[in-house]
């Protein structure tokens, strides 16, 4: 001990070093060689004399606490050589005092991927993990990669929070606290490390609401003298009839978390006087494996037998053990001067595991638990299909560690686990996602059940599919589990995608088709305006056929044309329907009072007008006058916002060749009716067909035919023959 240096700490501190050095090395009994003391001693010098800050951003000292985490690990998980040592050597790593090859070649890799597990979990750890999502994320899968290095974190955390009481930085102690509390202390109930996970509550209470947690540890301080004189009274008659019975044990009483208090004094809605139920005793048998259960029941029936037992408060853990391995028979029952006293019986065995949760439970069985493996997958499915932000990650993580469980049976026997009020539906995505997208219902205990049947202990559930079923929204209101509900809002997210890549595609084809080129920023202006925050719900109404792509083009159409009036653009969407030898500036029109003579004109696609029409001219801004029919659809916003740039236009009286205009058609989608449609137009004198666009759907087509006439009067008769075609329902100039 005296080669080891601690002089970059205070007095205080250095005492403490010194102290805490003697404990781990008592704790750790032959788990270190001397060749691996003495090699430990000269590393943790080294690194202590490093040219690193022997303190960290908040003052508190490295070394010491490195020390801390070391000794409370080995004290309430198990003094692991592997663990032990990777906890002692990070900081040496990360002063580069050793390197990670060093690590793995004197210490072992197991030694070297612990380490690395650490420095990558705290690449996450800042304290911004509890609000931002991605760290958030980040920090728990790098958690879930290696359970061991799940609790070497919970043990750190409970250090750092015993040394941050009366730190003056505030405002990072509350954030802590709250860490501490929503994930760490979540987590060590999960691994049974319950002394910790209690400690971790208590602390954190006290640094969010000192108040509180001052008067509830002043009342019990005060009520300490009754309250063991009280335990002490109920113990004595169960302990004689106990004894009388043959059996070994132990028997204690332990008062409640001051945080476990506090919550069921807001449940309750009542102050700690009218709470009954402030300590717990403990029976703890010696017997050996084979008896273990016949003893605990044999303790149960005697104590229920003295005292009348609450049967709502019953709580067998000995038959089906919880996921984290833990074993119990509790029972409440009215103890003298009428009140509720819970007693817990387990064995040494059972003890060890509640004590020190799933570590001690591997060392007893020799093998990882396979509980484990289920605990990190039902992490890593939480993780990976979430959605949402950190505190609904947190929430879902903390209703699957208090909820109690249900446990059913496959028609092969095998065993399954569900929250409690889970349903077949949350049964059948616990199997497999793809067996949950596809479930119609199940056979429970030979009978038919739907998907919202919620299973009861002991059920033999055998899951009904289909291959035509797909998620719903209403699953999200049936399931319990959030694995179940992340994975029914992925299947949902999924199917969504895939509706609005088909509806984009609808309208991309009926655009084209139109000879219509669409303008991004137009269309996301036009969706938002009707409503829809993401253009993923848009355009997967448009998959539905809740929106008609059709009708929408011509929305979009009327959008753009006053700008496209106004600037004069061209764009794809313009296309020509006139050949150059089409335009006869002179011949055609009289523009103006006087005939003005030199004006260039243009007639607008929008409307697209016909020798006979009644139009009027707009001044575009480059002095070319657009001409408009007067019932063109812009032409109410052309009059009201630019009625100083209108100007007269009249026929001249002279025909010329020939303009286009548009007519839509919808009928029957019967063979042979476009050839009907277009034999019709070629017969037509005067009329000449130019182009046609032809889309169908349910049944029916909607077409839109260019046609050239040279005169508007030719246009009705045209329409007149048009419907009387069989199958033909509706014609239209557009």
């Amino acid at each position: 001990m005296d080669n080891l240096q601690v002089d970059t700490l205070s007095f205080p501190e250095r005492r403490e070093f010194l102290t805490t050095y003697d404990s781990l090395a008592s704790r750790c009994g032959d788990t270190f060689s001397e060749d691996d003391r003495r090699r430990l001693r000269r590393l943790v010098s080294r690194a202590m004399h490093s040219d690193s800050a022997p303190r960290d951003e908040h003052g508190l000292p490295t070394a010491l606490l490195t020390l801390r985490a070391a000794d409370l690990f080995a004290d309430k998980v198990d003094p692991d050589r592997n663990i032990l040592t990777a906890i002692a050597l990070q900081p040496a790593v990360d002063s580069g005092s050793i390197s990670i090859q060093e690590v793995r070649e004197q210490w072992g890799p197991d030694v070297a991927g612990l380490i690395t597990g650490l420095t990558t979990v705290e690449r996450f750890s800042s304290i911004n993990a509890s609000v931002d999502q991605d760290n958030f994320r980040g920090l728990m899968l790098s958690l879930a990669d290696d359970i061991r290095v799940i609790i070497i974190m919970i043990v750190r955390n409970l250090v750092l929070m015993r040394a941050i009481n009366n730190h003056p930085d505030e405002e990072w102690v509350r954030n802590v606290a709250f860490e501490a509390n929503c994930l760490y202390a979540q987590l060590a109930h999960r691994l049974g490390l319950y002394k910790i996970k209690g400690e971790l509550e208590d602390l954190s209470l006290k640094y969010t609401n000192r108040e509180i947690y001052t008067q509830i540890a002043r009342k019990l301080n005060e009520t300490k003298r009754s309250r063991d004189a009280y335990i002490q009274r109920f113990i004595t008659p169960v302990k004689e009839k106990l004894e009388a019975a043959g059996l070994k044990f132990d028997i204690k009483g332990r008062t409640k978390s001051i945080s476990s208090i506090w919550n069921k004094m807001r449940k309750q809605k009542v102050d700690l006087d009218r709470i009954y139920d402030l300590f717990a005793i403990r029976v703890i048998i010696d017997t050996p494996r084979e008896k273990e259960k016949s003893d605990c029941w044999l303790a149960y029936s005697i104590l229920t037998d003295m005292y009348t037992p609450n049967p709502a408060r019953m709580r067998d853990w000995i038959s089906i053990p919880k996921g984290n391995g833990y074993e119990s028979l509790h029972a409440t029952v009215m103890g003298p001067e009428s009140k509720w006293v819970e007693v817990q019986f387990r064995t040494r065995r059972m003890d060890l595991v509640a004590e020190k949760g799933l570590a001690a439970h591997w060392r007893y069985k020799g093998v990882k638990s396979d509980s484990t493996d289920q605990w990190m997958n039902n992490i890593r499915d939480i993780l990976e299909t979430a959605d949402s932000g950190p505190m609904q990650l947190m929430k879902d993580m903390r209703m699957d560690i208090y909820t109690r469980e249900v446990f059913v049976f496959t028609p092969k026997g095998d065993l399954f686990r569900l929250p409690a009020g889970g349903t077949v539906l949350d049964f059948a995505f616990l199997i497999h996602s793809e067996v949950g997208s596809k479930c119609t219902g199940a056979i429970v205990n030979g009978a038919h059940r739907r998907i919202n049947y919620r299973l009861q202990s002991g059920d033999t559930v055998e899951i009904l599919t289909s291959p035509t079923q797909k998620p719903h929204q209403e699953w999200l209101s049936i399931v319990v589990s959030s694995k179940s509900r992340n994975k029914i809002k992925q299947k949902l997210h999924e199917e969504r995608q895939h509706l609005a890549d088909a509806g984009k595609e609808i309208l991309e084809r009926r655009a084209k088709n139109r000879k219509i080129d669409i303008d991004e920023a137009v269309m996301m202006k036009l969706i938002k305006k009707s409503g829809y925050k993401y253009a993923t719900e848009f355009y997967a109404d448009m998959g539905t056929g809740k929106i008609d792509a059709g009708k929408w083009l011509n929305t979009y159409l009327e959008a753009v044309a006053p700008e496209r009036e106004e600037s004069d653009r061209a764009s794809a969407e313009e296309f020509r329907l006139r050949t150059p030898d089409e335009e006869s500036p002179r011949d055609v029109l009289v523009i103006g009072e006087k005939a003005i003579n030199g004006l260039s004109y243009k007639f607008a696609k929008c409307c697209n007008p016909v020798y006979g029409d009644k139009v009027f001219g707009f001044i575009s801004s480059d002095g070319v006058v657009k001409i408009h029919r007067h019932d063109c659809p812009n032409a109410p916003n052309i009059r009201e916002r630019y009625p100083y740039r209108l100007i007269r236009v009249d026929w001249s009286g002279k025909q010329g060749t020939q303009l286009a205009a548009t007519l839509r058609v919808v009928g029957t989608d019967d063979i042979g009716i476009v050839a009907n449609i277009t034999s019709i137009i070629s017969r037509e004198t005067g009329v000449n067909l130019r182009n046609i666009s032809v889309d169908s759907a349910h049944g029916l087509f909607q077409g839109f035919l260019t046609v050239g006439v040279s005169d508007q009067s030719r246009l009705p008769a045209l329409i007149r023959k048009l419907r009387t075609v069989r199958g033909v329902k509706e014609v239209e100039r557009e």
